[in-house]
């Protein structure tokens, strides 16, 4: 089995592609080898699955954790369809800022490989939507942040115009209170 990893406009920050068996039964896929993340240059140690579940206009993130917890996730959606959304955090890097967003669905069996010094979001598209992401570390809530899902500086182009939005979500920094909190730098 196999994966096609497919870069995007921004370094380190990429879309992979399993190899799915399917046939009158249902399919098969491994959503994750390590031997074969390893081959493809993603030596990311994974500790633990997370899995939740959305309805339809839910926005979650912009989230992060900082290097006191540097945080790897790869997403994946089984259920339903969300565009997912990795933002750029590393201060210095050439794309601090800038975003990417990509449709997961339990279809296409794509997943985004959010790597150390990035935010994530998701925005539910369908009904329903589950989402199941691995991670490289445990959640550590004096190391976390939220950027603002609708600051003007990044621009993300949500697709949804009233997102249902949790307290912590409503109450995201702009980018650039970002940048005025050392603690959450990256470098």
């Amino acid at each position: 089995m196999g994966f096609k990893l497919t870069k995007t406009a921004i370094e380190d920050l990429v879309v992979i592609e399993p190899e799915v068996y399917c046939d009158k039964r249902g399919f098969f896929f491994e959503s994750y080898n390590k031997a074969e993340f390893q081959r493809l240059g993603l030596g990311h140690d994974f500790i633990q699955d997370n899995h939740s579940r959305s309805a339809q206009g839910v926005l979650r993130g912009i989230h992060y954790q900082d290097m006191r917890a540097p945080l790897v996730k790869l997403v994946r959606c089984t259920f339903g369809s969300i565009l997912d959304v990795g933002v750029d955090l590393r201060v210095g890097s050439p794309t601090f800022g800038g975003w990417v967003g990509v449709e997961l669905t339990a279809e296409n069996w794509k997943q985004l490989l959010v790597p150390v010094g990035f935010g994530h979001g998701f925005a539910t598209l369908s009904e329903f939507a589950e989402v199941q992401y691995k991670v490289s570390g445990p959640y550590a809530s004096e190391t976390e942040g939220t950027v603002a899902w609708d600051d003007p500086e990044l621009g993300v182009r949500w697709p949804v115009a009233n997102p249902v939005l949790s307290e912590k979500d409503r109450a995201g920094m702009s980018l650039r209170d970002y940048l005025r909190e050392p603690a959450f730098l990256y470098s």
